[in-house]
């Protein structure tokens, strides 16, 4: 199996409790779609290193990778998506590239928007992760 793999990296970025989520822009069959922002890595990137980079890029701030997601999901052939738990580390997110707004959304919210097909499963996840962290911080 000599097929090349290219991996899209993205970001389910916590900050206070909530997940980031951002609205496609282009391509014209994504736009107004919901996604967990990212992109694809370069070579020589570890996916974290990508991600770092891809959300400098595309929302202008710094996060730091936690832990992957399990799973991966095919964005079209030859393309899966990979997606990691990321920390706000500094700046307030702005749609700069790819995308034409954002929203914090709490673990219950996370349904309020028309993810792409592929985010789906990342973001129950990822939803899933808040809502043990909520009710982790509650028994402290």
């Amino acid at each position: 199996m000599n097929e090349r793999r290219v991996v899209v990296v993205a970001g389910a970025v916590f900050d206070r409790g909530r997940l980031l989520a951002a609205r496609r822009s282009a391509p014209e069959d994504l736009a107004g779609r919901w996604e967990l922002p990212g992109g694809k890595l370069e070579p020589g990137e570890s996916p974290e290193q990508a991600l770092v980079r891809e959300l400098r890029e595309e929302l202008g701030v710094e996060t730091e990778p936690l832990a992957r997601i399990p799973g991966e999901w095919v964005l079209k052939p030859g393309y899966v998506l990979q997606v990691w738990t990321a920390r706000l580390l500094s700046g307030e997110p702005q749609p700069l590239e790819d995308h034409d707004a954002l929203r914090w959304l709490a673990p219950h919210e996370t349904d309020a928007v028309d993810w792409l097909d592929q985010d789906r499963p990342a973001v129950a996840e990822a939803a899933r992760l808040l809502r043990e962290s909520e009710r982790d911080g509650a028994r402290d």
